[in-house]
């Protein structure tokens, strides 16, 4: 008897294609268990494309004010004697009082006094510690209880064109407004001028928002349609801009790089840009030397310095040993410290003699 040879390759064929099915499923399993699923291209598949939809409209503004406004605060500045100061915004974190805000809001201020809008309640606050160089601070309200806590998102997920909210003081006034726009940015590097004390600051990698950000929002929180805070509100365009017939722009640090300040706060452990409690402070005015260090202008009448007998015109170049190359590190060398240390400063006079003072830092103001 013969065997039919349409069946021997039916079933050969039969054969081969079992194994072939066999050996599509184990690699799809290996695929699989990798985390990675297998897609088989055959000829009739339809051609795939990526399906854009229209841009998401913009936030309700009103509905999500009401999700946020509980959840900021007005903060207000003084510097003594003068009275002088600034208002700006915070943001609750915690229950018992932990509230993030812009370190040019707090800089300088002998005392900072925080109205929570939530609960109508003022609070007196103090400094736990702050990043100038990222323009943050973390503050606290003595004896809160029980305040509405802001929702963290992330920025991380931030796109160009994402409508956003900032929501602050804006004026002072002590009401929070609103105003929105579309990511125009997500790396901006800005020179800030603080109009408090006129200072400028180079900051870097901020959101940049088409919003008509204004003076008092600063600290405040930049949302999305969630009320998520994704940012802190930080500065605003300047006259420069306006006067080139360009639209307003406001700008805001990540919430992402803001909370890992705050870890670093929380954490007790100072770094060359973040400071950890109060402030402390030799009293004086420095600019940089050349070629090198940190040139004293003004030994303040009655600060450390001035009892320890620096004078105008004396260059510190070294502290507890460290090179001081500018009064930028003058700076970042203090920041590891607190008021009562003693710090051991290598001078150079201005005739070119050299010689070392001891001095006890004090209490200053948030620098």
């Amino acid at each position: 008897m013969h065997d039919d040879p349409r069946r021997t390759n039916s079933a050969g064929a039969g054969r081969l294609l079992a194994l072939l099915f066999a050996a599509i499923l184990g690699i799809t399993a290996f695929l699989g268990y990798r985390g990675e699923l297998a897609r088989w291209p055959f000829p009739h598949d339809p051609p795939t494309a990526a399906l854009l939809g229209p841009p998401l409209p913009p936030p309700d503004a009103e509905l999500v004010s009401r999700l946020v406004d509980p959840v900021l605060a007005n903060i207000t500045a003084s510097i003594r004697p003068y009275g002088l100061g600034a208002a700006g915004s915070g943001i609750v974190l915690t229950a018992d009082g932990q509230v993030l805000t812009s370190h040019h809001v707090i800089k300088g201020a002998d005392t900072v006094t925080v109205s929570d809008i939530g609960t109508g309640a003022v609070y007196p606050a103090t400094v736990l510690g702050y990043d100038s160089s990222a323009d943050i601070a973390l503050i606290e309200l003595t004896g809160a209880t029980g305040l509405p806590v802001a929702r963290i998102g992330s920025s991380a997920s931030l796109r160009l064109g994402d409508q956003l909210l900032a929501i602050g003081n804006a004026g002072g006034t002590g009401s929070p407004t609103a105003v929105g726009g579309a990511i125009t940015d997500l790396d901006s590097t800005i020179v800030a001028r603080n109009s408090a004390d006129l200072t400028r600051k180079s900051l870097h990698g901020l959101i940049a928002v088409a919003a008509a950000v204004t003076a008092g929002q600063s600290g405040g929180a930049l949302v999305d349609r969630y009320g998520a805070v994704v940012g802190v509100v930080t500065a605003a365009s300047g006259e420069l801009q306006k006067t080139l017939g360009q639209g307003p722009e406001g700008y805001a640090v990540p919430i992402d790089t803001a909370m890992a300040v705050v870890r670093q706060i929380r954490s007790g452990t100072p770094t060359d840009t973040v400071h950890i409690g109060p402030t402390a402070t030799l009293g004086i005015l420095t600019s940089d030397a050349r070629p090198a260090g940190a040139r004293i202008d003004v030994a303040v009448y009655g600060q450390p310095a001035y009892a320890a007998g620096l004078t105008e015109g004396e260059v510190i170049t070294a502290v507890d040993g460290r090179v001081i190359a500018s009064t930028q590190t003058l700076k970042a060398a203090l920041n590891l410290h607190k008021p009562d240390d003693v710090v051991r400063l290598d001078l150079t006079e201005p005739g070119g003699g050299q010689r070392t003072v001891s001095v006890t830092l004090t209490v200053g103001p948030a620098n």
